[in-house]
């Protein structure tokens, strides 16, 4: 793959999706539901990701993809060159705030995470990350996250996974939400994870999201110094549903350990 021409294009094709989705805020949503009534889409997302493929098959035929709202392949691997595209991440706050949402795209080969872009299209915000050059945030590379104790750390972490739930021993999560200096819950895995790639979270935590919501945003935190696993420890599936734990250095092992109490 020639990394410098797909970032290339990837990087103007999320820009101009970014244009048309600011350009459909004062237009009527068609609002649709998939598994649940609160796991919405709207025609934006469909065309979006339609937008995205359309490009892509017609500059790189031999790229497959994976996008949330299925107009792309039928994935059971990872060979090759792969898009994994989220055409709004938090469609939730698009449809009632407008805001803290993005487009998420990881592009992987062979399985192996090479470029991840996620733009916060309100705030004009693109964070990109290409394997071994780093992460940057509008072309301006980000420093290297520093450690930090639990105490001092402000942690990504939906309210729900704190109560009693299908998903995480709700018991374990308590004393991290107890002893952390601040919680936050943005409604967006993508802008969680670049949150933690700026230092604006510390750790963002979710027991259960979809490829499309961290194939982009977890390469830039990667790049960044951080380290993102599931809640095992373990590499993230890039084909199927995960767990995700996002942190800076030693703050991920510490809370791995001491909370999760993996390796215990």
């Amino acid at each position: 793959m020639d990394t410098v021409h797909v970032f290339g294009q990837a990087r103007k094709w999320i820009l101009e999706a970014g244009e048309q989705i600011r350009s459909s805020f004062d237009k009527t949503l068609n609002i649709h539901t998939k598994s649940d009534p609160n796991d919405l889409v709207t025609d934006i997302d469909r065309d979006t990701e339609k937008f995205f493929i359309e490009n892509i098959r017609a500059v790189f035929p031999g790229h497959r993809i994976l996008g949330e709202e299925g107009f792309g392949d039928k994935l059971q691997d990872l060979e090759g060159v792969v898009w994994i595209i989220d055409p709004i991440d938090g469609t939730m706050n698009f449809i009632h705030q407008q805001r803290n949402f993005a487009i998420s795209i990881g592009i992987y080969e062979n399985g192996k995470g090479k470029i991840g872009l996620v733009y916060d299209i309100v705030h004009n915000e693109l964070y990109h990350a290409i394997a071994g050059s780093g992460a940057f945030l509008n072309g301006k590379e980000l420093p290297k996250l520093e450690r930090a104790a639990v105490k001092e750390s402000i942690v990504a972490l939906n309210i729900s996974w704190v109560l009693e739930n299908k998903r995480v021993d709700h018991n374990l999560l308590i004393p991290l939400v107890r002893e952390a200096r601040g919680t936050r819950s943005y409604g967006s895995a993508a802008l969680e994870l670049v949150y933690v790639a700026t230092g604006r979270v510390n750790a963002y935590i979710s027991p259960r999201l979809a490829p499309w919501d961290y194939a982009g945003g977890a390469l830039i935190v990667e790049e960044a110094g951080g380290s993102v696993t599931n809640l095992n420890g373990g590499k993230l599936d890039m084909l199927n549903k995960s767990s995700v734990l996002a942190a800076g250095p030693g703050l991920h092992g510490d809370i791995l350990e001491r909370y999760l109490k993996v390796g215990k």
